[in-house]
Order: C-alpha cells, then structure tokens, then sequence
C-alpha cells in the first residue's frame, strides 16, 4: 500500500511541475452496467453518474474524480424459473493517469486507472426460486476495487468521456459476481 501512495505521489507531482496546469469540472453521464455470475446468465441494466472531475498537468495528466453513480444488473436461469436484479447507489472515486494531445481547444485524450467503488445502497428483487436455490446469492459487499480505461475529448470547456470499467473483484465471491459496465459522460471545466 505504501508504494502505490508513493507512486500516486510522484505522479501527481510530475504531473503539477510539468506545466501546473488545473482545472476542476462536474460531468454527468449515463452507464450501462452487468453484473456477471457464474451459474445464470447476465443481462445489462441503465444507470446515471454525476458529480466532480479535477485535472492536474498538461500533455501526461492525473485526473481524481469523485461521482454518485447507479449500477446493477438483471439475472436469470436459462429455463427463466429463477430470475432477480440488483440496483446499487454508488460512491464512485477513480484516479486516471492520461495522456492529451492536440490543440489547445481541441484535445483528445486517453486515460486509465483503478477506482474504489463504495455502495452507499442496494435494491434486491429475486424470485422466490432463486432466494430457495442460492440464500446467499444477494450479499454483496459494502465495496470494490476496479479499474478504468477509456477515451475523451476536450472542446474548449466541454469534455465528454466514453470508458470501461471492470471489477478487480468479486462485489459478491459466493457466485462470481463481478460488475463491469461502460460509461458515456459529458462535462464542464469550472476552471
């Protein structure tokens, strides 16, 4: 742990000296998310993101954020006799190291990290068949570690990013359950 501080350290440090550059924004966006297991198949469930963005340097960036988001996912037997889905609220905070290119009213950038997900509440609703065949399945944990990578661009103040992101574990290790969805957002740069 205390490397990967150090690390974050340095990288924000290079980051400032390089050409001290910041600026601050709020985004918002919509996600698709699915929540994979390994005994019923898996289907994709709508949710939003919004909250707060900051970016620190100029062509190598880091970029912290911290955002409310809702995530899930929608499951059921191949024979459909069991079926459930789960709706998390989230306290998403990733840190993206990127890399911007281009004008300076036009960038196009590329980013990726880890996040640290904390869900803040969960919306459970599964079959009487699926509660009697796994009593456990819906005890997911309080958090998550996963990781990010995707693509923006910047048009003066607006940014608009489209990212993936995939658990590094299981948000339930009884069956396999691991998240991972994809990310459309648009923001503003306050400053």
């Amino acid at each position: 742990m205390k490397k990967y501080i150090l690390s974050i350290a340095v990288l924000i440090a290079v980051s400032i000296s390089a050409k001290a550059q910041f600026s601050l924004g709020i985004k918002g966006g919509v996600n698709y998310s699915t929540i994979n297991s390994d005994n019923l198949k898996a289907s994709s469930v709508a949710g939003y993101q919004a909250g707060l963005f900051a970016r620190l340097g100029g062509g190598v960036y880091l970029q912290p954020e911290l955002y409310l988001s809702s995530t899930g996912g929608e499951f059921h037997s191949s024979d459909n006799s069991v079926s459930g889905n789960v709706k998390f609220t989230n306290l998403n905070v990733p840190l993206l190291l990127g890399l911007r290119f281009g004008p300076k009213n036009l960038n196009l950038r590329v980013m990726a990290g880890p996040i640290y997900t904390s869900i803040l509440s969960k919306n459970e609703n599964f079959s009487s068949g699926l509660t009697n065949a796994y009593s456990d399945f819906g005890h997911y944990k309080n958090s998550t570690l996963g990781y990010q990578a995707g693509a923006g661009i910047d048009l003066g103040s607006i940014t608009a990013d489209l990212r993936y992101e995939g658990g590094l574990n299981d948000v339930n290790s009884s069956y396999g359950q691991r998240q991972r969805l994809w990310a459309l957002s648009i923001g503003f740069k306050i400053f």
